[in-house]
This record gives C-alpha cells, structure tokens and sequence, in this order.
C-alpha cells in the first residue's frame, strides 16, 4: 500500500498571546504557517520549516493567548515521518517569528 501524500494528526494548538511574541490578529481555521520541529543548537535558528494547514472544529477563528484541539495535514515531505509521534511538541512560526506551539495527541 502506497503512503498518502498527507500526514493527519489532532493535536493541542495554542497561540501566544500578544505580549508574549504572538501574532496580534487572530487566525481562521484553514491556516498554513510554517511547522518547526528543531533548531539548530543552542540557538533559535530553524532547522527546516515543513508544510501543513491547522482546521478547527466548531469555530471560525483562534485568537491571541488561546488554544484549541484541532486536526494540522502536514504535506509528507523531506524527513517529517521522523517527527510525527504521539507527544511531540513542535513550533508555529510566521517567517522567524514563533507564534504558537502544538502537541501531537493522535496521529489518523
């Protein structure tokens, strides 16, 4: 059986709140930033950026500050699949500015 192209996972998605780096907007359900699952050593240098969209269920919106459950389809590409396991945390960023964190609850 072939692998798909997607990679799905449920995962706690939270946005830092303004004050703390966040974004000062909300996002809507549909969004695609980038996914940063490692840095370089010491330092706050991106590995590699990956490719996916997060959907909400049963709201439109995420604020600032606020965390949601919600389903990230990751394009399967370059050395994901090392990543994709129940617990993993990994960073949202907007270009080098990191915005959010999520945490993989259940890979589908």
């Amino acid at each position: 059986m072939e692998k798909s192209d997607l990679i799905i996972v449920k995962a706690h998605f939270k946005l830092y709140p303004t004050e703390e780096g966040g974004r000062k907007t909300p996002i809507i359900s549909g969004y695609r930033p980038n996914h940063v699952f490692e840095y370089k050593d010491n330092s706050n240098e991106l590995v590699a950026t990956y490719i996916g969209d997060i959907n909400f269920e049963g709201q439109e919106f995420l604020s600032p500050g606020e965390s949601i459950i919600a389903t990230v389809r990751f394009l399967r590409h370059g050395d994901i699949d090392r990543f994709i396991q129940t617990g993993r945390i990994w960073w949202i960023h907007e270009a080098l500015n990191k915005i959010g964190e999520a945490e993989i609850m259940e890979i589908q």
